[in-house]
């Protein structure tokens, strides 16, 4: 049974569609990069499968095992939320947020998480740091480990590289790499279509308000699709 499974779905605001007719599975430990241009759905998609939106239609089932709450978020940052006044462990805590149900404090094994996670991105020297003093691959790397208190199943990555130089968007995505090695299923929202080639086990591309292509990278790298948008994405670079 498929880990995430979506079926026939359409998407949009107030009626309006923005996709349709999309269906789709993601299996434990794939590596799912979606594509596609601005506008397409992507970022609605991913709202659809946090709960944070609901469908017009369709429908989307987590398999056997699998809490939609155990599912870990790395959003696109907002100026706001890159000069957030918080140190960086308070950041880090703050994915267990689930866990606490209606207890106001966390648990000595949740912060002992916190600390697991923040060592394990290298980060534990930054702690008590402010979380906007931070370089933009360290805050990232709190992000992830944000993320991993959260969950340690399936991760949402939002266009984790964007805002990053060349060697901490190389960091970030080889971070994502050992990640999905270690049995962590991942769906990431990129236009780095190299980094999609280089990481992804399948790609999901949207556009024109369809599915263009699902299926493995290898496929999709032969494609019709794939071939053309791996040649404007060499373009645009």
């Amino acid at each position: 049974m498929p880990q995430l499974s979506c079926k026939d779905l359409t998407l949009g605001y107030e009626g309006t569609a923005v996709i349709s007719g999309l269906s789709f599975d993601v299996n434990a430990g794939d590596y799912l990069c979606i594509v596609g241009e601005n506008g397409s759905g992507k970022s609605t998609l991913m709202k659809a499968i946090l709960r944070l939106k609901s469908p017009l239609s369709g429908k989307i089932t987590a398999g056997r095992g699998l809490d939609p709450r155990e599912i870990g978020y790395l959003p696109q940052q907002t100026a706001a939320q890159k000069d957030f006044p918080a140190s960086v462990r308070e950041v880090v805590l703050s994915g267990c947020l689930n866990r606490c149900g209606i207890r106001p404090y966390y648990s000595k094994r949740e912060k002992r998480m916190a600390e697991e996670k923040m060592e394990r991105f290298g980060i534990s020297h930054l702690a008590r740091r402010c979380y906007r003093e931070l370089s933009g691959g360290q805050q990232q790397r709190a992000l992830l480990a944000r993320a991993l208190c959260a969950t340690g199943k399936v991760l949402l990555l939002d266009e984790p590289a964007a805002g990053l130089d060349p060697n901490a968007a190389a960091e970030m995505y080889a971070l994502t790499k050992e990640l999905n090695d270690s049995g962590i299923t991942i769906i990431m929202i990129s236009h780095d279509i190299s980094a999609s080639a280089k990481y992804a086990s399948h790609v999901l591309h949207i556009g024109g308000q369809a599915a263009l292509f699902f299926g493995t990278k290898e496929d999709y790298l032969n494609s019709e699709v794939g071939r053309q948008y791996a040649r404007i994405g060499g373009e645009q670079e």
